[in-house]
């Protein structure tokens, strides 16, 4: 939970701290360095600055950030914009997020077969769209729909769907995306190092201009987006957290997404204005974070951005709001758990605010020994509380969140958050906890730093929000020399009666948005042929990029403590900090009261200390414990400071050694378990991904339903799993450490790990039998504007020789923005946001592999949906240039693959479990090579096609067509509670 906090924090400070104000004397001492390469390029290196960045700024404006990580032979990319949806017109909200869309379109060039010719039909499109916005009478309007589904059929003739993607996707590149918020639009990709110079040829033509090609299709996909929003229940108690903040400013006044009238009335002039006005390089940021040489890259991105013109950007002024002197009380219903927030406006980023802010969110919550930490969660006094900041360019504000206990109302919970903010505002806090938060936020910096990309969202978030980087090199200093006064007085004037509650009650939504199907024609792919600019780029040959295997025998190494448990390490080059991990192989499986017994120990102390002060002990060393009991292992770990690892190890094993049962603790831990059921009740992604996904593999015998009832557990011991825990150390382990010093590691070890010299062999395993599938139909009725469903189908049992096969089908027909299913759901017949297939293999030997899909759409599309996607699973579309682009993307992904740092061993590990002991990733490799789309015919002939599938699905009653789920098997509404097991009841509803 503190890694967790604190990387948050850390990532909120990314887009936060900036002085484009305020240049203090402090910042302005620091050293900035002005530099020019041997080409000419002019930079900035800013003095003792971690990350190594070079801040390149090109002629026409466009800001280049530059910075080197080896560990893989691959390049963060990001592209900024300095707009998002604060910057959309009143009568267009969600332009900007709809612009972000398009923008994976294509150009006059990317995605096009004849551009003349096409260009008079979109040209047409996007005067009837003007007429259709204009146009007041319904009838007429549905007419001025019919009109632009024709049109968009014909003008599809010269389209290729997809062509970015291809290219981008054949490159080897992963977690190709984008998103919008506020000020911001980015684009996103990761790509092998030695594909630079084709990505910058793909990513100069595709910002060049904008061409709104495909875009009804496109359209539905934003609004099943919209509607995937409003099955969210937190997303629109946060719009009304927002909108109670910020009365007159964007940030409360137009969300992301949009509105839905907006949406279904778009006007391309409007989009083509926004692109023209704020797509210009002064206004953009080019961010590349990887194994890169300085001065080539400069000249590669100058090459093929640097002809962009700059032109004059004027952001819009934006309302400002006036002081909250009252609480202001929202309220929003929908079916998930009753929770409320409290949110205090504070002044946006380089301000005071955000410095003191950041401080007091860590006093009172930093996953350890904050106030709401200690008071709150550990006396399991709600069912859950935190809190954390945000920070935009104008405003920012302090949000801090509660759960009810059952039988707790909202406003007690409330009560309890506003009292630890009292306790705050009196200085009811240690004098070093602002040090030990401080050293907690450089911890996490410093894993930041570690990630590639994570260091590059640091670097585009500074550019969206005008930052110096040289003032956030020293942030964290700053903030240490913030005195506990300062922050008492400062939270006394900020922390009044100035803030908006938002109660989450569970309920009906009155203001849900329901739409009908507009009856879309789908529209043609032509995913078999290809763009003049594809064709040629197909042409150009990058540096070939060998892949590299691991011997995990030698890069595993292993010692021995004295009492004879082998220790596998890896030593940890690049800092200071470490993870040690005690592992025992039985888990849940072997023992059921140990996942409750290793949860359970989190809330007690010890003869020599209260829980609260252990707490406090670890959070003072900057080191981290846990205890989590998995299905088949349990590992006690430690984590964070090399220099405090023997005290660290001490006081865990004083924990693991004399923890004290606290009746009164296993009392509330029971009601916590009890409520955590009734609150899963309300989540429709637990609901299907766990409850019904595990039904339609074990039935009724499995994992998810073997739990103790309420009575059961009532009736445990606490003494009893406090013993379970001690008598761990009397079984069979092993130890993985990842750090430096080993010396002192297995000293420590040696020194406060006491263990008998014969340990016992784990207890028996339960096994779960996985059930034949087909014919069934499992439903769940949930008050949602969307229906999602899952294909679930039993394969063979697991054999590594199928992995090649798996991996390279994955590619081509169900995974990605090019996949075959992507295409046809969404692209052509626009009947999904989201919609996948996969073949996935086992993770353990014997067990049977899955052929899964899934898709997530409006009730009212649903058979035409279910459909098309049996179609696919039953017929998959050949297409040889496709499939020859999904295997050279297989192929670079594996070659630009690097398995470093702990990862060797966790992966190793996972490979084991398979009945694997070597790098199997150079046998796949290999038979890919040589793989033909006859032999991707062949496995789709064997292991998906004819399949017998169980259909799990999720949704409104009231919405659903069940004459075509009955065409898929028997159809069986599931109850809730049966599913999880929580309390005796029907298993079928008839």
């Amino acid at each position: 939970m503190n890694q967790i906090k604190t990387i948050f924090i850390f990532a909120i400070l990314a887009i936060c701290y900036s002085c484009k104000t305020d240049q203090n004397s402090e910042t302005a001492a620091l050293s900035v360095a002005s530099n020019t390469d041997a080409n000419g390029f002019s930079y900035e290196t800013i003095e003792n600055d971690p990350t190594g960045l070079r801040l390149y700024t090109l002629e026409n404006g466009l800001k280049v950030y530059l910075s080197k990580n080896t560990d893989e032979p691959k390049i963060q990319t990001f592209i900024a914009v300095r707009a998002g949806s604060n910057y959309d017109p009143k009568q267009s909200t969600g332009l900007a997020h709809y612009l972000e869309h398009m923008v994976f379109k294509g150009t006059d060039k990317i995605g096009t077969l004849d551009w003349e010719k096409e260009k008079v039909y979109l040209d047409e499109i996007s005067d009837l769209y003007e007429a259709h916005r204009a146009e007041t009478d319904p009838d007429k309007k549905v007419e001025l729909y019919r009109k632009i589904d024709e049109v968009s059929l014909e003008a599809s003739n010269y389209s290729v769907a997809n062509e970015y993607d291809k290219m981008i996707s054949s490159l080897g590149a992963t977690g190709t995306n984008a998103h919008t918020w506020f000020e911001e639009t980015v684009y996103k990709n990761k790509i092998p190092a030695n594909e630079l110079n084709k990505w910058l040829t793909v990513e100069s033509e595709r910002f060049s201009q904008l061409v709104l090609r495909l875009f009804h299709t496109e359209l539905e996909a934003v609004f099943e987006e919209f509607n995937r929003g409003q099955d969210s229940d937190y997303r629109k108690a946060h719009y009304a957290m927002l909108d109670g903040l910020f009365p007159n400013h964007p940030y409360g006044q137009q969300t992301t997404i949009g509105k839905a009238e907006h949406l279904k009335n778009p006007s391309m002039v409007d989009i083509h204005n926004y692109f023209n006005t704020y797509y210009v390089p002064n206004n953009m940021a080019m961010v590349l974070v990887g194994d890169l040489d300085f001065d080539k890259t400069i000249i590669e991105v100058n090459n093929a951005f640097g002809k962009f013109k700059n032109q004059t950007v004027t952001h819009p002024t934006l309302p400002k709001e006036k002081p909250i002197t009252s609480p202001i009380t929202k309220e929003i219903f929908g079916p998930t758990a009753e929770n409320v927030s409290i949110a205090f406006r504070a002044n946006g980023i380089g301000s005071e605010d955000q410095k003191f802010v950041t401080l007091a969110d860590m006093i009172l919550a930093n996953g350890n020994a904050g106030l709401i930490d200690l008071n709150l969660n550990q006396k399991q006094i709600v069912q859950n509380a935190g809190c954390s900041p945000t920070f935009l360019n104008d405003y920012g504000y302090h949000q801090f969140t509660g759960t009810p206990k059952e039988g707790q109302s909202l406003d007690e919970v409330k009560t309890l958050l506003l009292e630890q903010i009292e306790k705050l505002k009196k200085g009811e806090f240690e004098d070093w906890m602002i040090d030990a938060v401080v050293n907690d936020l450089k911890l996490s910096q410093t894993k930041q730093y570690e990630n590639s990309t994570a260091l590059a969202s640091a670097y585009y978030n500074a550019f969206i929000h005008h930052e110096n980087w040289a003032s956030k090199v020293k942030f964290l200093n700053d903030l240490k020399k913030v005195t506990k006064q300062e922050l008492v007085d400062f939270a006394n004037k900020f922390y009044q009666d100035n803030y908006v509650v938002t109660y989450k009650r569970q309920g009906e939504d009155s203001n849900i948005v329901k739409v009908e199907n507009p009856g879309i024609t789908p529209v043609h792919l032509n995913r078999d042929k290809s763009s003049e600019f594809l064709t040629n780029f197909n042409t150009i040959e990058s540096e070939s990029l060998k892949p590299k295997f691991i011997d995990y025998k030698t890069a595993i190494k292993s010692t021995e403590t004295t009492n004879g448990i082998e220790v596998s390490y890896i030593e940890n080059e690049l800092n200071d900090l470490f993870d040690l991990n005690i592992i025992f192989d039985m888990g849940g499986d072997n023992d059921k009261k140990l996942k409750l017994a290793a949860n359970y120990l989190d809330y007690l102390g010890t003869d020599k200390y209260s829980n609260e002060a252990l707490k406090k002990e670890f959070y003072k060393l900057g080191v981290s414990y846990y205890v989590f009991a998995g299905d088949d292992k349990t590992y006690v770990g430690l984590n964070g400071l090399k220099e405090n690892l023997p005290k660290g190890l001490e006081l865990l094993e004083h924990l693991w050694n004399n923890a004290i049962p606290d009746q009164e603790a296993y009392k509330k831990y029971v009601e916590s378990i009890i409520k955590g059921r009734q609150d899963n009740k309300g989540q429709k992604g637990s609901i299907l991904r766990n409850g019904l996904m595990s039904y339609g593999k074990y039935g009724e015998n499995s994992r998810l339903r073997n739990i103790y009832k309420t009575d059961e557990l009532n009736a445990i011991d606490p003494k009893e799993l406090v013993d379970i825990v001690k008598d761990m150390k009397n079984y069979k382990q092993r130890i993985f450490y990842y750090g430096k010093d080993i010396d002192a590691m297995v000293t420590a070890l040696n020194t406060s790990h006491n263990i008998p010299k014969d340990l016992r062999v784990y207890p028996e395993a339960v096994t779960y039998e996985e059930q034949e599938t087909g014919g069934n139909v499992y439903f769940v009725d949930f008050d949602m504007v969307q229906s999602e469903m899952v294909f679930l189908a039993k394969g063979d049992p697991f054999n590594a020789k199928n992995m090649a096969a798996s991996t390279l089908f994955n590619t081509y027909f169900g995974s990605g923005l090019s996949s075959i299913v992507f295409q046809e759901i969404r692209e052509s017949k626009s009947l999904a946001y989201s919609a996948f297939s996969s073949y996935q293999m086992a993770d353990e030997k014997g067990k049977a592999n899955y052929v899964m899909a899934y898709m997530g759409t409006q009730a009212n599309k649903m058979p035409q949906a279910v459909t098309a996607m049996m179609d696919l699973m039953t017929n998959m579309p050949e297409a040889e240039k496709q499939f020859n682009a999904a295997k050279d993307a297989t192929l670079k992904k594996i070659a630009a693959q690097r398995i470093t740092k702990s990862g060797i061993f966790w992966n190793y590990e996972n490979l084991k479990k398979r009945g694997i002991d070597n790098d199997n990733r150079e046998a796949m490799y290999n038979t890919i090579k040589d793989m033909t789309i006859e032999d991707l015919r062949d496995f789709f002939n064997n292991n998906i096609k004819g399949e017998q599938y169980n259909v799990m699905v999720i949704g409104n009653k009231k919405d659903i067509d069940f004459k075509a789920l009955e065409a898929l098997g028997k159809v069986q509404e599931m109850d809730v509670d049966y599913l999880f097991n929580y309390e005796k009841s029907e298993k079928l509803k008839m």
